[in-house]
């Protein structure tokens, strides 16, 4: 169930580098159980935005808030109530399965009694308890893509940004990554992911467009379309960048 409770605001947020602007004036609000889309072309400005949320890198200007937290003086409670999963999995491919659980475990400030619980569930419904002293690197891509999502919701955070999640994977495996998110949200934990992959726009609920480092249009997938006069994303995706 989505509530009108923002979890996410941004107010004019503004990146530059030097003289490139990353992201230009961006306003938008991310609301408690939604999967918010930042859909864009790579180099639209995506990635600079989550690392921003995220409170791994600070804006030029603007002001935000994320789990009720300034993004200026408050990162590490950001950084305590957020999951995160970069365009790398963030995995270490030479320790085990269970050894990066514990890892990140600690980073989340979990209690053993805790984790072990949450490893043992986690690992039985994605069929890998026989797979625990396997090291990350041996894994199919499909498998570490899995662990690497429900390692970033481990600690059951409020938010969790996933930055092209599924790039490089098979469509099978990413309509099963999609399953995750679904019972992720079940669970009350609001997703904000980015993708280049149009189809994964009508799985959203509310998807941002973003061009240039600029949000160009804002609206659920079915709105879009009509407005748009398109039969899916990829068409209403190709009208705006045309």
């Amino acid at each position: 169930m989505i509530s009108s409770e923002p979890v996410i605001t941004v107010k004019n947020m503004v990146k530059k580098f030097g003289d490139f602007v990353a992201n230009d004036n961006l306003n938008f609000e991310v609301y408690k159980g939604e999967i918010f889309g930042f859909i864009g072309a790579n180099g639209a400005g995506k990635t600079t935005a989550i690392r921003i949320l995220c409170g791994l890198s600070t804006p030029t200007s603007g002001e935000m808030k994320v789990a009720g937290f300034d993004i200026y003086r408050q990162t590490e409670k950001i950084k305590r109530n957020i999951g995160y999963m970069s365009q790398k999995f963030s995995l270490y491919e030479d320790l085990t399965i269970n050894e990066n659980i514990r890892f990140y475990g600690g980073i989340y400030g979990m209690k053993i009694a805790d984790r072990k619980a949450r490893t043992a569930e986690m690992l039985e419904r994605l069929d890998l308890s026989a797979y625990g002293n396997r090291k990350i690197g041996d894994l199919p891509l499909g498998w570490k893509q899995k662990l690497a999502f429900s390692i970033a919701i481990l600690h059951n955070p409020k938010i969790v940004f996933l930055d092209e999640p599924t790039g490089g994977v098979d469509p099978i495996t990413r309509r099963q990554f999609w399953n995750l998110i679904y019972e992720a949200v079940e669970k009350g934990i609001t997703v904000f992911v980015t993708t280049h992959y149009m189809d994964e726009a009508e799985y959203c609920d509310r998807v941002s467009i973003m061009a240039d480092g600029r949000i160009v249009a804002l609206d659920t997938p079915e709105k879009l379309k009509k407005r748009y006069d398109a039969a899916n994303m990829d068409e209403v995706f190709l009208k705006i960048a045309r």
